[in-house]
């Protein structure tokens, strides 16, 4: 077996079924506040498109999808993001959800025989960052965001001996779990980074239809490019989803682009891999991207539930409204797996330990005394939720 198999770590909710190894519950209903795992109603739309889309399951779909499919997302990417043009032949691909692509994009991206390669996560993260950096043989170094910092980057963490070995930078924005977005300057200071030492910087943006205010939609990498004056993107791949946006997390469904230079790598690399996306769903995804009727349904839900529950859950837990997402990244009064584990016990509602989503760096585990609550489930029941947590706290 690849001996780098053995540099991972459990899954966060690998050490949660650990940790709540002998609790007994409330009998009270279970919320599972845990899992970021959309449970609102999947968009009729979607069930019609599949069906009328079944005879594509009797061909092999190609690794760059149909044309109709990259051209359709070229379109949406340049309405959300405000761009004069996006080449959907040359910086757009389909991807079977942004999971699967960002891991599969460090081993595109990685060169594993420059000495000693490292790449840069966020840090709480998402782990997918940190395995598919070990598995592409590379070191993965943490940048700390902690409310010290507001959440951000603190870039002056790395010397320039260690910026001179990155070869890959992992960004979330809007992060998770702090729902955070990056500013055009923060964006500013990244492209400075890159055309400095050279590396590629992969944009998470999974959440980024997950906002509060219509008019004001989050900042995207794309968009931050095209301010700065940086048109071709270069050195720069943003990955987006269907899952969250539409509810849809079964249908594995996504897209990157970017970088043309980059993507005719990564298109390279994924004929290899062998993960085409089915033509049946690309059928369907043409139909989601070009149906915004949905998604704004689908935030007004979103909040309603933070305009319902922090008010209710600040009265006893240091919490705010995030920029975006559908997480709370809340303070916990004591250890943030302690609470967890007594939480269930009291009011069977679960949610995840901050510190199982980041590692240690820089002296410390910026997790701990965090727990992220996963504002999935239907407003009824997250408002239940917080009820029983207020009730258990006071």
């Amino acid at each position: 077996m690849n001996p780098l198999l053995d540099l991972l770590q459990p899954y966060p909710f690998e050490k949660l079924r650990k940790l709540f190894a002998g609790v007994e519950p409330a009998p009270v209903p279970p919320i599972r506040l845990s899992i970021g795992e959309p449970q609102h109603e999947t968009p009729a739309l979607i069930h019609d498109a599949l069906r009328e889309a079944f005879g594509g399951l009797s061909v092999y779909p190609t690794t760059a999808g149909i044309d109709a499919l990259r051209q359709t997302i070229a379109s949406w990417a340049m309405r959300r993001y405000k761009l004069p043009s996006l080449d959907w032949a040359t910086q757009v691909l389909p991807v079977n959800g942004s999971r699967e692509a960002l891991f599969s994009f460090a081993q595109a991206v990685v060169d594993a025989s420059r000495p000693a390669p490292l790449v840069v996560s966020p840090n709480p993260f998402y782990q997918i960052y940190e395995g598919a950096a070990l598995l592409a043989g590379a070191r993965p170094v943490f940048l700390n965001q902690t409310p010290e910092n507001g959440f951000g980057f603190d870039l002056d963490a790395l010397s320039a001996e260690e910026w001179s070995r990155v070869q890959l930078f992992y960004v979330c924005s809007p992060g998770n779990p702090t729902g955070r977005v990056l500013s055009l300057d923060e964006w500013r200071q990244l492209f400075e980074l890159s055309d400095r030492y050279g590396f590629v910087i992969a944009s998470d943006e999974c959440y980024s239809e997950i906002y509060f205010d219509e008019a004001q939609p989050p900042l995207g990498a794309l968009e931050a490019a095209h301010q700065l004056g940086r048109h071709g993107f270069e050195r720069l791949v943003m990955f987006s989803s269907l899952s969250k946006r539409s509810n849809v997390p079964g249908l594995r469904s996504g897209f990157v682009a970017g970088d043309a230079r980059i993507l005719a790598g990564f298109l390279k690399y994924r004929t290899y891999h062998g993960c085409a996306m089915s033509t049946t769903v690309q059928a369907a995804s043409i139909a989601v991207w070009n149906d915004e009727q949905h998604v704004v349904a689908n935030r007004t839900m979103y909040r309603e539930k933070f305009d319902r529950l922090v008010p209710l859950l600040s009265q006893v837990l240091d919490v705010s409204r995030p920029d975006a997402a559908f997480y709370l990244w809340a303070r916990t009064p004591g250890d943030d797996a302690e609470f967890a584990r007594k939480l269930l016990a009291a009011t069977n509602v679960t949610v995840l330990p901050g510190q199982y989503l980041a590692r240690e760096a820089h002296g410390r585990n910026p997790g701990q005394g965090f727990v992220r609550i996963a504002l999935v489930a239907g407003i009824d029941e997250c408002f239940t939720a917080a009820q029983r947590i207020v009730e258990y706290l006071k």
